[in-house]
């Protein structure tokens, strides 16, 4: 930062705004982990509750019920990371697909937190969670009541997944499978475009642009970013239902690439 006149007319200006900024720097610290380990208390008291009531509800109550919890959760939660200077978000052009039918959204991968800004935009979305997701203790009990799709049997997973988006379900699913290791994209799995053409349903394509790698590919989770993390979502083209599995994967990648 260019020293104005007055601080350099002044040294005590100086030393005050260098404390100032040694200040920041050393609350950014105590905040980020702070801030960590309430998502995990918050993920912790959801998945405990949700494991309790979940046997005892109806599965037609149980599975909207958790996947608003998560939401909620979500939202709250990063509400509270933009109220702490943490976070800034545009989120708004997801607003336009929460009155549509069977559909399958299908963002690039950047970060862990993509799933996170999703879920607390899009009302009852439905995920595909790893195998390791639904036996954690932080989130195994609101993954199950929520109605998640284990990703360990591709069999049942594309079955299950064309069920739910023909049933008028929202489905999300990353393409690239992991988060992207080299940008812009990593290339595409094929199976959401094998669910698109079971269930023929459309596949809404969704950009996330970031200005940092935090919690990507290699970061790790106790490294602390610079902040603020800026995260903005845009939609991308929207694919019909597909005819050709592997024409619809590399028409996506394309897209991806030529938009990222």
């Amino acid at each position: 930062m260019a020293e104005t006149a007055a601080e350099r007319a002044h040294p005590r200006g100086r030393r005050g705004l260098g404390i100032l900024c040694a200040v920041r720097r050393a609350w950014g610290y105590p905040l980020f982990y702070g801030l960590l380990f309430l998502f995990g208390l918050m993920s912790l008291a959801w998945s405990l509750t949700a494991a309790l009531i979940n046997p005892l509800l109806p599965r037609r109550i149980a599975g909207p019920l958790g996947r608003r919890a998560i939401g909620t959760g979500f939202r709250l939660y990063l509400d509270t990371l933009r109220a702490c200077g943490v976070l800034r978000t545009d989120l708004s052009a997801l607003d336009s697909l929460k009155d549509d039918g069977g559909l399958l959204i299908c963002p690039n991968h950047p970060s862990i937190l993509d799933a996170v800004l999703l879920i607390s935009r899009v009302p009852d979305l439905v995920c595909i969670a790893k195998a390791p997701v639904y036996d954690n203790l932080l989130f195994g009990g609101g993954a199950r009541m929520a109605g998640y799709i284990r990703n360990d049997a591709p069999n049942s997973l594309v079955k299950m997944a064309a069920q739910r988006v023909r049933a008028g379900r929202q489905l999300l699913i990353f393409p690239e499978g992991t988060r992207t290791e080299r940008a812009p994209v990593n290339p595409l799995k094929g199976g959401f475009a094998l669910i698109a053409k079971t269930a023929g349903v459309p596949v809404q394509t969704v950009f996330i642009e970031a200005n940092t790698n935090f919690l990507g590919k290699g970061w790790p989770l106790f490294r602390k970013p610079e902040f603020p993390l800026v995260y903005t979502v845009r939609l991308g083209r929207r694919f019909d239902p597909p005819t050709d599995v592997r024409e619809l994967v590399a028409d996506v990648e394309r897209h991806y690439r030529a938009e990222l």
